[in-house]
């Protein structure tokens, strides 16, 4: 099996943002995905191991960033690769809550959604939500996974559901 070409699924860059018991707290993620348009629906996959995983299952709700092309890219590192656990991630970070959820400013969109369902997988967890609120923050070309490793020369996280060792 040539895991390469998972590399040809079309994915997107966004960073999926929550509540810790008042505090802003979030991850990056490349999979999330439109469900079906009415109601709207959009679901995320977030690992096991990620604390925004387990705060999304406290709050029942998440917010999702769509990050653009523009988008500063130290974002994702930011959100990727430290752990909410020991750090918050939103110190210094121009945010708004936007539908009563936190949301990167700058980023191309959002979405905010209430969990109505979910699936567990051996190492992830896919959040169903029900879209509550969302807007065009600014006009950008949303960032896809591709442009994040081939121009911004990005790695993924092990705990990332896109991983791929290193050829």
């Amino acid at each position: 099996m040539n895991n390469n070409a998972f590399r040809n699924l079309s994915y997107g860059v966004y960073i999926v943002s929550t509540w810790d018991e008042g505090r802003a707290t979030g991850c990056t993620a490349n999979s999330a995905m439109q469900i079906t348009a009415e109601p709207a629906t959009i679901a995320v996959s977030i690992n096991h191991q990620n604390y925004t995983n387990q705060c999304i299952e406290k709050t029942g709700k998440f917010a999702i960033s769509v990050l653009g092309e523009h988008s500063e890219p130290s974002l994702i590192g930011g959100f990727g690769f430290r752990s909410g656990r020991d750090v918050n991630k939103f110190d210094g970070i121009a945010h708004e809550v936007k539908g009563y959820m936190p949301v990167v400013s700058d980023a191309c969109a959002y979405f905010t959604c209430d969990v109505i369902d979910k699936m567990e997988t051996e190492t992830h967890t896919v959040f169903l939500g029900k879209v509550t609120d969302c807007d065009v923050l600014k006009q950008d070309t949303p960032m896809t996974y591709a442009y994040y490793h081939n121009v911004i020369k990005g790695k993924s996280p092990k705990a990332a559901p896109t991983y791929l060792p290193e050829d």
